[in-house]
């Protein structure tokens, strides 16, 4: 069968494997898997086709190296996709130019700026009635001096994620929780004793394990109006120091007056795409407090495909094959996960959640997004296995009861 367009997705993550099984879910379409190194959850898969390109989140080689894939079908219609922060922005910045030759289906850069820039975004989240956590900056100049203005436990993150990312220090995390005034110092110390000399965003800590933690993602249709959101409530994170923030295990929920404000605040501003939002429940005050939006689809978004609604079905029917959509507030229970039940059941510290788990999986209403087993073959399975083991070493390292992310 011909297929009718192609999707084009940007990076090789689990997020793009469960990009590309979404597609080939709803379409039997394999879609093209840009990336700069090949990683395990895209290897040995006959539902995708990978193609390596190195410096690809660079501005200098992207827009190039787009317009070069895009030659190689000239006659398809190319749909591109970003599967994490970097290429969404390099999407962004560059979509004039790479409107020639593919389907774009993200906000222009004045929006971007508006969303991303921390200043502006809280005064969005005033405007829109969104409450967030308590937040200021520190900077390589006045961090000896700096001292702030609530209380410990504090939440330590750089503010340029691709500058931090960039730099290396013995001890480093993707986030930092400092419990005192001594390990505040000794933080930001170590941080700004490397190359990374940007400004760090210092936060109030919401107390809670990961089960207070909720995820949200969103499709805009081209018309400007929301055509799905889908609640997910996490009951783990990774806890490694390159996963802290990542979600290992969701609950899909229902919340319908959170629903309402997001939607009004998307069609508001003038927001299409992907949106994903990540938030914390505040038992201090019964409100949810938004850490961040994301101008993509989550990376645990397989969440929303498992439960029912296919994520990858909304873009495509809705920009490359013209199928009018109305507005869908998922309410069906799935259990998504990426790690071992064992290490699930062993960590999840709140019961409630656990028991509600093993009932999903009991019914059969739970999916790991990297096992699909229409695209299993003896290599991929080792690979997907060991790397799945390799969470009960992880987990034993570096999980901290405390519910601090440490």
């Amino acid at each position: 069968m011909e297929q009718p367009f192609l999707p084009i997705l940007l990076g090789s993550d689990m997020n793009a494997y469960g990009m590309a099984r979404a597609f080939y879910e709803a379409y039997r379409i394999k879609p093209l898997v840009l990336g700069r190194s090949h990683l395990t959850a895209t290897q040995d898969s006959r539902i995708l086709h990978f193609q390596e390109i190195k410096n690809l989140n660079s501005q200098e080689v992207f827009v190039s190296a787009l317009e070069k894939v895009a030659k190689q079908y000239p006659d398809k219609k190319l749909l591109l996709l970003a599967c994490g922060d970097d290429y969404a922005k390099l999407i962004i910045k560059n979509k004039p130019a790479l409107e020639k030759h593919f389907t774009v289906p993200y906000i222009d850069e004045s929006l971007m700026d508006q969303i991303l820039l921390k200043e502006n975004f809280y005064k969005m989240c005033d405007q829109y009635n969104f409450k967030y956590p308590g937040t200021t900056t520190v900077t390589a100049e006045n961090y000896q001096d700096f001292t702030p203005p609530f209380e410990y436990p504090i939440i330590l993150k750089a503010s340029n994620s691709v500058a931090y990312w960039a730099c290396s220090f013995p001890g480093k995390k993707k986030v930092f929780v400092a419990n005192d005034e001594a390990e505040k110092t000794a933080i930001l110390k170590a941080i700004y004793s490397s190359t990374y000399q940007d400004t760090m965003i210092v936060q109030e800590f919401i107390p809670g394990d990961d089960s207070y933690m909720r995820v949200l993602n969103a499709y805009v249709g081209k018309d400007g109006k929301v055509k799905l959101m889908c609640l997910g409530n996490p009951i783990l994170e990774e806890h490694s120091p390159e996963g802290i923030g990542s979600y290992a295990a969701i609950i899909t929920t229902h919340d319908e007056k959170l629903m309402d404000q997001v939607r009004h605040f998307l069609e508001d501003i003038g927001y299409t795409g992907f949106a994903n939002f990540d938030m914390k429940y505040d038992v201090r005050d019964g409100e949810y407090k938004l850490f961040e939006i994301n101008l993509r689809n989550g990376r645990s978004s397989y969440y929303v495909t498992a439960a029912g609604y296919n994520l990858m079905k909304y873009v495509a029917d809705d920009r490359m094959l013209n199928i009018k959509q109305e507005l869908t507030y998922g309410t069906n229970k799935h259990l998504w996960m990426i790690i071992p039940k064992g290490v699930l059941f062993k960590y999840a510290t709140n019961e409630k959640m656990k028991i509600e788990a093993k009932s999903l999986i009991r019914h059969g209403k739970w999916t790991n997004s990297l096992f699909y087993k229409e695209d299993m073959n003896f290599k991929r399975w080792i690979k997907l296995t060991l790397n799945s083991l390799n969470y009960y070493r992880k987990y034993k390292k570096y999980f901290n009861k405390k519910g601090l992310g440490e």
